[in-house]
């Protein structure tokens, strides 16, 4: 889970963010149809902070990142969102508020998701 937090955002909408994040069947069955979780899969969530998500680069050549939510009101939301997940029963590793990261991931498929609250 790539995670924006927005500056609009609360920790109602962590906590909505977690469970959505748990209940999405985007997992292949045996017929080949995304009905399943990723607890329905016994997979894990990986949470990478990435307030660069909340750009808007609709005008301009430079994205603006007024969007996101200041670091004084992200890192909170973050960790609420990431503990609302382990609450619900979620297995989850995470990346670093802040950091600059390097991420290797693998795309195993053609779907990327956004989930909003």
């Amino acid at each position: 889970m790539f995670l924006a937090v927005l500056r609009d955002d609360t920790a109602v909408d962590a906590e909505r963010l977690a469970e959505r994040t748990l209940r999405a069947r985007l997992f292949a069955d045996a017929k080949a149809a995304m009905n399943r979780s990723v607890q329905d899969v016994g997979g894990a969530v990986l949470v990478v902070p990435q307030f660069t998500l909340a750009a808007d680069a609709r005008r301009g050549h430079r994205p603006s990142f007024g969007p996101a939510a200041p670091p004084k009101i992200a890192r909170p939301l973050c960790e609420r969102y990431v503990a609302a997940l382990r609450a619900g029963g979620g297995t989850v590793a995470e990346g670093r508020f802040g950091a600059e990261m390097a991420v290797a991931l693998v795309n195993d498929g053609p779907v990327t998701v956004l989930l909003e609250t």
